[in-house]
């Protein structure tokens, strides 16, 4: 029986009703600043994307176009000044910035309840304490595309591919919130299909073209494709979907599967930022 297709622009566009619900019940509307630094093409039209849809859901669109060749303390200074900025709701900074851009340094100035994108390193370790605080964009949609789907969590054998900051640990660590047991794989893992084929709940995240095939699945789990690459023959992910679908018994579809919930969460996360903001407003 053919693999249960999760569809991620459905569940996206509920979460977008939600979230624009939720922004006529706060006191004002949310400001999300973006900022672009040079003229990046990809980088642009992740941009606008986050911004149309910022404005569709009832937010305030504060976005600043930056010059490649800006100087690191002057996007220090502007980053410095969105964060005390109480018009200001979240930041974020798109990545990848140009290569004189300390990009790790720039981050942490991003004050960690404006941080829509959970990227700080003060983000990670809420994260890693189970303390409030904002998620990681992309593994935080694919919680709730799991819970949509009706997967099971909690016991159950989770292997995530890849280990990166932005997908792969984060990943790992709402997985154990949630009581799965958890094993990240890489590029020194042994045998990485042998390690895979134990998983409830497979999630590729490696960057890699169609790496995970049908031996690297087990009968009746779910798979996550996180990958998204541009092919001759079309889009293609981190997972050979065609050679799977017969195996697995629910799997993401690229495109159409975690894409769409990446810029969701975005938005859902500036709604809590604008919440945290409140509660500190009310303490003070």
């Amino acid at each position: 029986m053919p693999a249960t297709i999760i569809d991620g622009r459905a569940a996206a566009a509920e979460l977008r009703a939600r979230i624009a619900h939720d922004v006529t019940e706060l006191p004002e509307p949310p400001g999300l600043a973006t900022l672009l630094v040079g003229d990046d093409s990809a980088s642009a039209v992740y941009v606008a994307n986050k911004r149309r849809q910022c404005v569709q859901a009832g937010m305030r669109d504060l976005h600043h176009h930056l010059p490649a060749d800006i100087a690191e303390h002057e996007l220090a200074a502007l980053i410095d000044a969105l964060s005390a900025d109480p018009d200001v709701t979240g930041i974020l900074l798109q990545l990848p910035l140009p290569a004189h851009l300390d990009t790790a340094a720039l981050l942490a100035r991003i004050h960690p309840d404006k941080d829509v994108d959970g990227l700080t390193e003060a983000s990670a370790g809420r994260l890693a304490l189970g303390t409030p605080g904002l998620r990681p964009c992309t593994p935080a949609g694919i919680t709730v595309l799991l819970d949509r789907a009706g997967v099971h969590l909690d016991g159950a054998e989770a292997v995530v591919v890849g280990r990166s900051n932005l997908v792969g640990k984060p990943m790992a660590q709402l997985l154990l919130q949630r009581n799965a047991t958890v094993t990240v794989c890489h590029s020194r893992t042994h045998d990485l299909a042998a390690v895979c084929r134990r998983a409830d709940v497979l999630i590729a995240a490696a960057g890699v073209p169609t790496m995970i095939g049908p031996d690297a699945v087990k009968p009746g789990a779910t798979v996550i494709d996180v990958g998204i690459h541009r092919t001759e023959t079309g889009l293609r992910g981190d997972v050979d979907t065609d050679a799977v679908l017969g195996i697995a018994a629910a799997i993401t579809p690229v495109p159409g599967g975690v894409g769409p919930m990446t810029i969701a969460m975005l938005l859902r996360n500036t709604v809590t930022a604008a919440r945290l903001t409140q509660r500190a407003r009310a303490a003070f």
